[in-house]
């Protein structure tokens, strides 16, 4: 079964003489576990098919699928509980509340999933000792270096047990021991969970951990070469 599928997906900005034209026509289908690599330089349109698959961004036209259900056609109510529930999303700028602790970030995105405080509580701490971060889970977000915040980031993304993992250029940021790291820890996680995964990245040294790998150029998404 498609965890997730686009069928003739496009999606364009502006009116009249600016439109600008962000996805052109996308098909595309990442099957339950699998981990998909996405790989493009800025401005190609990965973020815009992250956001559209996760229903943040309405496409002009097509259709989008996740777990059988059409994003397009749901109401917003019912389309924020369902990604809050099973969408992780890890971005390359962390997006992590700088005053809050590791620990009271992953907390915050529990309780928008609908977790009760108590519950929401031990859950954060059970996935940064699966992790193997616990010492980030009392820190303060701002005394964090770059590396620890990604491990932070991708920790409140695991939290509600997502079925699906979205990672926007989550290496970006990172110097290369540091991205290969989360990469890993990333990599592994989803593997031990059955989860389906979709990174994107303009670093093809991230190809040898994904099932399958794509390239986007101007909108148009078509398989990278073997």
């Amino acid at each position: 079964m498609a965890a997730v599928e686009l069928a003739g997906v496009s999606r364009h900005f502006g009116e009249g003489d600016r439109t600008r034209l962000v996805l052109d026509g996308v098909d595309f289908q990442a099957g339950e576990g699998e981990i998909v690599l996405i790989l493009g330089p800025s401005g190609s349109g990965k973020t815009t098919l992250l956001t559209t698959l996760a229903g943040l961004t309405r496409p002009s036209s097509g259709v989008v699928h996740l777990f059988g259900k059409d994003l397009t056609q749901m109401p917003p109510d019912e389309l924020q509980t369902l990604r809050a529930r099973n969408i992780g999303f890890i971005f390359q700028n962390f997006l992590l509340i700088e005053s809050m602790s590791g620990y009271e970030n992953a907390e915050l995105a529990l309780r928008f999933a609908g977790w009760k405080a108590r519950s929401a509580a031990l859950r954060s701490r059970e996935v940064f000792l699966e992790l193997g971060i616990p010492h980030l889970g009392e820190c303060r977000v701002a005394t964090m270096s770059h590396g620890e915040k990604q491990r932070v980031a991708a920790a409140r993304a695991f939290g509600p047990s997502p079925a699906l993992i979205l990672a926007d250029e989550p290496t970006a940021s990172l110097e290369y021991h540091q991205g290969q790291e989360v990469i890993r820890m990333l990599h592994d996680y989803i593997r031990a969970g059955g989860r389906t995964a979709i990174v994107t990245s303009h670093d093809t040294r991230l190809a040898e951990l994904a099932d399958r790998v794509f390239a986007i150029h101007d909108g148009r998404l078509s398989p990278a070469g073997p």
